[in-house]
């Protein structure tokens, strides 16, 4: 998970991950779209590469690149144990706040009497 942390910490990384979110592409579409070098966004897709986060498919003289999403389906798996303990933490504040509104709607009850 560490690879996956690393290729994405760096913005142009994340940014090809977003563009290949919506279909494979090229080096030279990525680039494009990017407005970088095609060099620079080859050893981007490198990285990506090794951190298993893309895919590649040659087709005739070009490189088609995908998502690979079982890193990102792991990635997600550990982001979930983050959600559940916040949705936890979250359902007692609620719980919380909903006890202190009735003690205060009581108090405002008591004072009218």
């Amino acid at each position: 998970m560490n690879k996956t942390f690393s290729a994405l910490a760096e913005p142009n990384r994340l940014h090809i991950v977003e563009l290949l979110r919506d279909g494979p592409l090229t080096v030279g579409e990525i680039a494009d779209r990017l407005e970088l070098q095609q060099p620079q966004v080859s050893k981007h897709l490198r990285v990506l590469s090794d951190a298993e986060l893309v895919e590649v498919q040659p087709s005739a003289n070009k490189r088609i690149y995908n998502l690979q999403f079982q890193s990102l389906k792991e990635l997600d798996g550990w982001l979930d144990s983050f959600r559940r303990m916040w949705e936890e933490r979250f359902d007692r504040l609620d719980d919380y706040l909903q006890l202190m509104l009735e003690k205060e709607k009581k108090k405002q009850f008591d004072l009218e009497d």
